[in-house]
């Protein structure tokens, strides 16, 4: 028997085809496809082409799936998403579940902790030896989502026009942006930015830039950062407290592509964290999330998978 884990993120999908023993026989790729921000319709497109390309060369048939979609955490989500994949075909067992969920398995397994994601978007999520999640963040871009790349990427646009407007400070941002964009004035930005098809994940790219604007010494882009990062600890703080786990022993996990885009804030969240719980241990993810999905189909196939479930 075969199971398919699946991370969508508002970056990218990913997606293991796994043999019974956890070994994964192929991988396929696509673009992120966060249901909240590219619709239902780009959500089916992405998921049907990278399950189709995990699952050909090998001709079978997947008996479990778990899917672990950024910007799906409640019912009507959910309810959604298996419309998509009753569409599709797929007619095996299927989880539905957040992606943080995915990251915290890959990182922890089944133990206690706590994932902080920094992707496109941003959200602390936890879980106790109980059973028991809570969450911070996770708003979206548009509500919260502070200290993910969408949000230092706003943050940069925002202060090249206050530097143009003469309202704020001069910032080495505004060359490196207008670079980036193929830009020769900060005006220009306006027709860029207000397209149609200018998405979050195209914000979250300049947060690359806000690095190396700090590496230079700007004040700007350190300010940027090191507010990121608070942002970031507050969330983990939340989770800390909802699940009553300041005196327990469990680990931080950290994923997400603006860990690797800035490599800064996972160093300045790891000097962070251990203040936050005297007895925790922190981690940056280093395989990806979809594994984590696999661990919880591989668990729905032999029995039923365990999901934690909210505190009220």
């Amino acid at each position: 028997m075969y199971v398919l884990g699946i991370d969508v993120g508002g970056t990218k999908t990913v997606c293991f085809l796994s043999d019974e023993e956890g070994k994964v026989l192929s991988t396929a790729k696509g673009p992120g496809a966060n249901l909240q921000a590219v619709g239902e319709l780009q959500l089916e497109k992405v998921l049907h082409t990278v399950m189709e390309e995990a699952v050909t060369p090998h001709a079978t048939i997947p008996s479990a799936i778990c899917l672990g979609i950024a910007g799906v955490d409640r019912p009507d989500d959910a309810g959604v998403v298996r419309g998509i994949m009753s569409r599709i075909g797929y007619k095996a067992r299927t989880l539905v579940v957040n992606d943080a969920l995915i990251a915290l398995q890959a990182g922890v397994g089944s133990a206690p902790g706590i994932v902080i994601v920094a992707g496109t978007g941003s959200i602390a999520y936890g879980r106790d030896s109980r059973g028991r999640a809570a969450r911070a963040g996770g708003w979206g871009y548009v509500l919260g989502d502070e200290g993910s790349g969408y949000w230092m990427g706003r943050l940069a646009l925002r202060a090249i026009v206050r530097e143009a407007d003469g309202r704020g400070q001069p910032t080495t941002l505004t060359a490196r942006v207008l670079a980036h964009f193929g830009a020769s004035r900060p005006d220009e930005l306006f027709q860029t930015v207000y397209r149609e098809d200018f998405t979050p994940a195209a914000v979250a790219a300049l947060a690359r830039h806000v690095q190396l604007a700090r590496d230079e010494g700007d004040p700007i882009a350190t300010a940027i950062l090191t507010r990121a990062a608070q942002e970031l600890v507050a969330a983990a703080v939340s989770v800390v407290k909802q699940l009553e786990l300041t005196g327990e022993d469990f680990t931080f996990v950290l994923s997400g592509g603006m860990f690797k885009a800035v490599p800064w804030l996972g160093d300045e969240m790891m000097r962070l964290l251990p203040a936050v719980a005297a007895r925790s241990g922190a981690t940056l993810l280093d395989v990806e999330p979809a594994l984590g999905a696999v661990r919880l189909a591989l668990a729905e196939l032999h029995g039923g998978a365990r999901l934690p479930a909210y505190i009220r």
